[in-house]
């Protein structure tokens, strides 16, 4: 099948800088994990052909920088996202309150109306540095009405299994945000 025939996912990624968008995009994607990432600038943007149900999909993955001056710039990458991971660290705190005072809001104002949504803790492999309590992240994912997951780009546990998941999503009958 060409890439063109492909059924497309745009899924868009965002959190505070440091948190491990770009190490969960990378494990995913090249299946390696670099201890010494350099910060994403801006955006970076990769793809990744999988098959889910016996269809064929290229996952388009867009990684925004976390830092502060480069936030205004993730705006513009919400046309036509039919995924958004919200990407916190479990060893710090502030990257969660960041999601409930920031990143929600952007995602909802400026994404699709139908647009599937989770919040990813990544570095659970530092479980024992835990800063960010699983249930106060799922008191607030059930009261927005998003899914929670767990993930250690540096272990890869949990990476794959996410976007299996996302694919299902995407793939099924309810979920008509298709682009």
């Amino acid at each position: 099948m060409a890439v063109e025939d492909l059924l497309k996912l745009k899924l868009i990624v965002v959190g505070n800088q440091s948190t491990g968008k770009s190490c969960i995009l990378n494990r995913f994607v090249n299946e390696t994990f670099d201890e010494h990432y350099q910060a994403t600038i801006g955006l970076d943007f990769q793809s990744k052909n999988v098959t889910i149900h016996d269809q064929d999909v290229r996952l388009i993955l867009y990684d925004t920088a976390g830092q502060e001056k480069f936030r205004s710039l993730a705006k513009m990458f919400f046309k036509d996202a039919a995924v958004a991971l919200l990407v916190y660290d479990i060893t710090t705190k502030k990257s969660f309150d960041e999601i409930k005072s920031y990143w929600m809001n952007l995602v909802k104002e400026n994404g699709p109306k139908k647009v599937i949504m989770y919040i990813v803790g990544n570095k659970n492999d530092l479980i024992e540095q835990q800063q960010v309590k699983e249930e106060e992240v799922r008191e607030y994912a059930t009261n927005q009405k998003v899914s929670i997951w767990l993930t250690s780009a540096k272990t890869s546990n949990g990476i794959d299994e996410l976007f299996e998941e996302i694919g299902k999503k995407y793939l099924s009958p309810d979920f008509t945000n298709k682009i």
